[in-house]
């Protein structure tokens, strides 16, 4: 009997009871590469500061200091510890794109998530492969910051908006695999894969993050946090617009917007397991009606292997000499299965 399909409403929903559901495990998994992001970019915001503001005085005590070259080479290597912490959370941020895919296989069955370590160990194994895929999304992303690309760029994003999804579910494909995978799943479910776009982005990118800052803003928290970082914003000039009939931007202005930008930004990346279960969920549902390629007889076997099976025979099987614990692999694929 045929497996019944699921619309893209239907889809979306469950996506969304998935996330809240484990809301709190997915919180903790995306705490040091969401926080640690902001975390290192104040560091080095705040090095630099002190730096500035005490160079006059450091260079009256230190007049070897005097140098251009010298007071670059300072400059950086004080914001060596600030660049290491953004640089590890980012990429920690980036290797969620595939972690999260690759549990969602069991996260599916038993509505639970667990062993992160093993899934994202899954994804750092193929850190080449998943490097590539990153270098051709930045080369699209130049490609779409010109204005005469806007409307050609925003249509292909629908159609290679499951890369990394295919990434994961398909380790034997090279990224440009992923793109062409992607764009045939896509291609013939225009339509519902936009409505999912379009319905995940309200919700993540529009709704949370406005609804988390509107309540911020009614118990004073934003304004708060404002006051805490004016010392700062006045050192930039007010701007003045009133010659074109446009209120001037003052400092609390610019402390406001920056404050607000800063937390939905960070409810954005908060979000980024919604966006990968929804589009995990997509991706099997487009991928079932996709002919399997015929084996020799020799490979063919009786049972159909899961995704999260054929990723970790895969890493096996690429780092012979730098397997995975076997522990591990087990647990991410079979702890369901034991509590049941």
């Amino acid at each position: 009997m045929a497996k019944k399909q699921k619309n893209a409403l239907g889809i979306f929903t469950e996506s969304v009871g998935l996330y809240f559901s484990n809301l709190d495990k997915f919180m903790k998994y995306m705490t040091f590469p969401v926080l640690g992001q902001i975390a290192g970019l104040v560091l080095v915001f705040f090095t630099t500061y002190f730096y500035t503001i005490n160079m006059p005085k450091l260079i009256d005590k230190y007049p070897d200091l005097n140098s251009l070259s010298t007071l670059v080479i300072i400059s950086f290597i004080i914001s060596l510890p600030g660049l290491a912490i953004f640089c590890k959370a980012f990429w920690e941020y980036l290797v969620a794109y595939g972690s999260i895919n690759s549990m969602f296989e069991n996260m599916q069955r038993s509505g639970k998530v667990y062993d992160f370590e093993a899934h994202t160990e899954l994804i750092k194994r193929r850190a080449f492969s998943f490097i590539g895929l990153w270098f051709l999304f930045g080369i699209f992303s130049l490609v779409a910051m010109c204005p005469l690309m806007w409307v050609i760029c925003a249509i292909f994003a629908i159609y290679f908006v499951l890369v990394f999804q295919v990434f994961t579910f398909e380790p034997e494909l090279s990224p440009l695999g992923c793109v062409k995978k992607s764009l045939m799943l896509v291609k013939g479910h225009f339509r519902n894969t936009f409505l999912l776009f379009a319905l995940v982005g309200a919700l993540t990118y529009i709704a949370v993050p406005q609804i988390v800052v509107k309540g911020l803003d009614a118990i004073g928290i934003n304004l708060a946090l404002s006051n805490a970082i004016m010392p700062f914003v006045k050192l930039l000039p007010e701007l003045d617009f009133s010659q074109y009939g446009i209120s001037p931007i003052t400092h609390l202005h610019m402390a406001v917007f920056t404050v607000q930008t800063v937390i939905a930004q960070i409810l954005i990346q908060y979000t980024l397991p919604l966006r990968s279960i929804l589009w995990s969920m997509w991706y099997k549902e487009l991928n079932q009606g996709i002919p399997a390629l015929e084996l020799p007889a020799k490979t063919k076997k009786k049972s159909k292997k899961r995704p999260s099976e054929k990723l970790m025979e895969a890493s096996k099987k690429k780092y012979s000499k730098k397997k995975l614990d076997d522990n591990i692999i087990r647990r991410a694929m079979e702890k369901d299965e034991e509590e049941e």
